[in-house]
């Protein structure tokens, strides 16, 4: 059994070294011009069929991330362009909202009339539909996300295919955190919505610096879009913020880049493992 004092003796050196090294980091930092960016991931949803905006993103020089839904006409196809020119890709998978068209859903759904294994069954095969994808974001949804039988589901199916999660805010009552915290699975939920259905080039540029300054004030930030009837509208805006971010120095990165690794989320018992 170790002495007491020797346990407080070694506590106190941690204590003392890390309390140093963040008074000299920072400095030597601002000295060699290395101080951490702020971070932007910017989610483009809703590709998978041959609608506006689609081929203006692929083409640009945007490190977005492309959210493909499946089971449409182009859902494959995009997938592996969009992997092919660099960019990270997820799944955009429908869920049932509690207000809205089925139509807007498109093929396969998830919708909670549909068992456990039927639900588990659909998303592994927009897993196959979408290859190259390294995570999941909700389309539409406020119906299901708080549903923790059918989440629950989706979820085990990602972790089975290391998949991240991204909630993306259409419901207060999502249980998507509370679960991907008791899984250990990595996720994030979106700050703010770049468009919408009415939205125009300014809208999105305005929208743009919102997530700036969420970035600016907490070190990172999700930002959603969408391709479709206003894909150009989200284009031109998101491409007329570009030079406000590089001025500030914020990195636009793949969403990957910014949500927190199982580390991150659990650092339980650090100190024990130092001081014993």
């Amino acid at each position: 059994m170790k002495n007491h004092s020797d346990i407080k003796r070694k506590t106190f050196i941690v204590l003392t070294i890390l309390i140093f090294s963040y008074m000299i980091i920072p400095a030597v930092f601002a000295e060699e011009g290395t101080e951490e960016k702020a971070k932007v991931a910017i989610i483009i949803d809703d590709f998978g069929g041959n609608i506006d905006g689609v081929y203006r993103f692929l083409k640009a020089e945007i490190p977005i991330t492309v959210a493909v839904m499946p089971f449409l006409d182009e859902s494959t196809e995009q997938s592996v362009a969009a992997d092919e020119l660099g960019f990270e890709v997820i799944i955009h998978l429908p869920l049932e909202p509690i207000k809205g068209k089925a139509s807007w859903l498109g093929p396969m759904p998830i919708t909670s009339d549909l068992s456990t294994e039927e639900v588990k069954s659909r998303v592994r095969k927009a897993i196959k539909d979408v290859p190259h994808a390294k995570g999941i974001n909700n389309h539409m949804g406020s119906k299901i996300v708080g549903n923790e039988r059918i989440m629950r589901a989706i979820l085990e199916v990602a972790s089975e295919h290391n998949l991240y999660i991204i909630d993306s805010g259409t419901s207060a009552d999502s249980v998507i955190p509370e679960l991907a915290l008791e899984m250990k699975l990595r996720y994030g939920v979106r700050d703010t919505f770049l468009d919408d259905t009415r939205s125009s080039r300014n809208h999105v540029y305005k929208q743009m610096l919102k997530l700036y300054d969420q970035a600016e004030r907490r070190g990172e930030a999700i930002g959603i879009g969408h391709v479709g009837i206003k894909g150009t509208d989200t284009f031109n805006g998101i491409s007329d913020a570009l030079k406000y971010l590089e001025d500030r120095q914020v990195e636009i990165v793949p969403v990957s880049d910014i949500i927190p690794t199982a580390i991150d989320v659990d650092p339980s018992g650090f100190w024990q493992h130092i001081v014993e």
